[in-house]
């Protein structure tokens, strides 16, 4: 039985697909698997699992997105990423800030001790609440070291 990164094996992830409601398609397998390898939130074509058409990830990607295992986020880009939600994985955290880089295009999860917001007098009212997304650009190490 093979297990991913986070630890769970394929039959665990088949469950809990087929929890949601969904069919637990090896695609869809797949792609828990890789997000779960990957340490940071990735498009569709950077983790394309090797041998699976890159329109069945996507549709994939959405279908896993909308019943809740993966986390889908705009970086200002108009480059969608995903990640695993919930626990699972390196993102433990459902709700973390992320870094991109300006220059290459990188995208870091920074850990929730780096970013703390507090709620102000005129602040919106978002700000007591979550599901902010928090997302910082700047140049990162090695594109500043250039």
């Amino acid at each position: 039985m093979a297990r991913s990164k986070a630890g769970q094996s394929a039959d665990q992830l088949r469950e809990q697909i087929r929890a949601t409601g969904l069919r637990a398609t090896s695609p869809r397998i797949a792609v828990l698997q890789s997000l779960g390898r990957s340490r940071t939130a990735v498009s569709h074509a950077e983790l394309a699992p090797k041998g699976w058409d890159r329109a069945t990830i996507y549709r994939n990607l959405i279908d896993l997105t909308n019943v809740g295992l993966v986390r889908r986020t705009d970086m200002g880009d108009h480059l969608w990423r995903f990640e695993l939600r919930q626990g699972t994985g390196e993102h433990a955290a459902d709700e973390h800030p992320h870094f991109m880089c300006d220059t290459c295009g990188d995208v870091l999860c920074l850990p929730d001790e780096s970013i703390e917001i507090k709620a102000a007098r005129g602040a919106p009212r978002a700000l007591r609440r979550k599901g902010l997304q928090i997302q910082i650009k700047g140049r990162c190490d090695r594109c500043v070291q250039a």
